[in-house]
């Protein structure tokens, strides 16, 4: 490993080969711990920079990381461009909530999201001549929808927008999306593609519907964490087959 390479970095305390190849993504770091503590054996903390958690750990024999993200496409964005040309990392899965737009989506329901629209300017620095459009690692989407149907959890797979807004000034944007078939909003996604496809690595997005901007519905509690575990198992299981 070549001496010039900066790690630690100003935001990860990890030394070269504390982080496994594959890493699992919420945006929460107490979900991460959450994953750690629930999910891996032989857990290693190895960052705890402003308190954005990350673990290194064993899925059924197999070297997982997990590490929070923080909110938004900016935060997202940092965190990977250093996992993945810093610390070599391969893949990363977003584990997160979305609220659901679509008209066929229903609580508690999983998106893959094979790509993700965004009303970000991130992508500008890329200076690409024309709209880049996010999309996920195929491999990576392929493989997770697959876990899913073998757990019996069901998957849809589509578009979804990563925003910079939670509280919109104004009314009338949910039409508009629902007409271009965008199922759910969040706020990462698309800061996630953009970086792996700079980085030529892998990136996928999983995503539990914990409410409906349309009707109002809203997983209690202990639903939105049951939901959420399920989730987390498809997201692990596909990670494992890339470890």
């Amino acid at each position: 490993m070549s001496s010039q390479t900066p790690t630690p970095t100003p935001h990860n305390t990890a030394n070269q080969g504390d982080i496994a190849g594959m890493m699992l993504m919420p945006g929460d770091p107490l979900r991460a711990k959450y994953i750690a503590d629930r999910f891996l054996q032989d857990v290693v903390c190895f960052n705890q920079v402003r308190n954005m958690l990350g673990f290194t750990g064993t899925y059924h024999g197999k070297r997982v990381s997990v590490m929070g993200s923080g909110m938004g496409i900016p935060s997202i964005s940092l965190y990977t461009y250093e996992l993945y040309h810093f610390y070599h990392v391969e893949g990363v899965i977003r584990v997160g909530t979305a609220g659901g737009i679509g008209e066929n989506i229903r609580l508690r329901d999983v998106i893959v999201a094979m790509s993700a629209a965004t009303d970000s300017n991130f992508a500008a620095q890329f200076d690409f001549p024309g709209t880049l459009a996010p999309t996920a690692d195929y491999p990576l989407l392929r493989k997770a929808v697959e876990a899913a149907e073998a757990k019996g959890i069901e998957t849809v797979v589509g578009s979804v927008l990563s925003s910079d807004i939670f509280y919109y000034a104004q009314d009338g944007f949910i039409p508009k999306f629902q007409r271009m078939g965008i199922l759910g909003l969040e706020m990462e996604t698309a800061g996630l593609y953009l970086t792996a496809a700079f980085a030529k690595k892998k990136a996928l997005s999983i995503l539990t519907v914990s409410d409906h901007l349309l009707t109002g519905e809203a997983l209690s509690t202990q639903e939105r964490q049951e939901s959420l575990d399920d989730m987390i198992e498809v997201a692990l299981e596909t990670a494992a087959q890339f470890a």
